[in-house]
């Protein structure tokens, strides 16, 4: 129940305890958490025998931890009836991550390379490449060097 608590934490509870309930008080406090605890986990363990009786037979192996999401996705891929695992296995997102980074930045990689050159042989025009747009060039404005007029009143 309480795993990811270490031991110089559980003495620094059971010092604060004593110091904020005292040493006499101490003993009855925690036979009433423990009291406390065990109806809860009485009471919820009941709520699931309902809830089991009350879905009928076809749900007698029905787990509450199916319910978390990362338990039903877990035990769906374990199960690999949809064939995920496959579709997983053939999809590599590093190398597709890797290819549209050097296509942005610029570099060629070798699909891209022979792509490139394959639509610059078939000329497709001069400002044209192949249906890809070069993010390393600037937009082309012919009055680059301009700026616009300066006005006193808009400021």
């Amino acid at each position: 129940m309480f795993n990811d608590i270490g031991p110089l934490e559980l003495v620094t509870i059971v010092v604060l305890a004593v110091l904020v309930f005292g040493p006499d008080k101490l003993p009855k406090l925690i036979q009433d958490v423990t009291r406390t605890i065990r109806k809860i986990r009485e009471f919820s363990e009941g709520a699931k025998q309902d809830i089991r009786a009350e879905l009928g037979p076809e749900f007698k192996d029905f787990e509450f931890e199916d319910l978390n999401p990362k338990a039903f996705i877990r035990k769906q891929l374990d199960n690999d009836e949809l064939g995920l695992k496959e579709i997983r296995n053939g999809f590599d997102l590093k190398k597709e991550m890797a290819e549209v980074t050097d296509v942005v930045n610029g570099r060629d990689t070798d699909s891209s390379s022979s792509s490139a050159s394959s639509s610059s042989s078939a000329g497709a025009g001069a400002g044209s490449s192949g249906g890809r747009i070069d993010m390393t060039k600037g937009p082309e404005d012919p009055g680059k060097d301009e700026r616009p007029p300066f006005d006193a009143d808009a400021t």
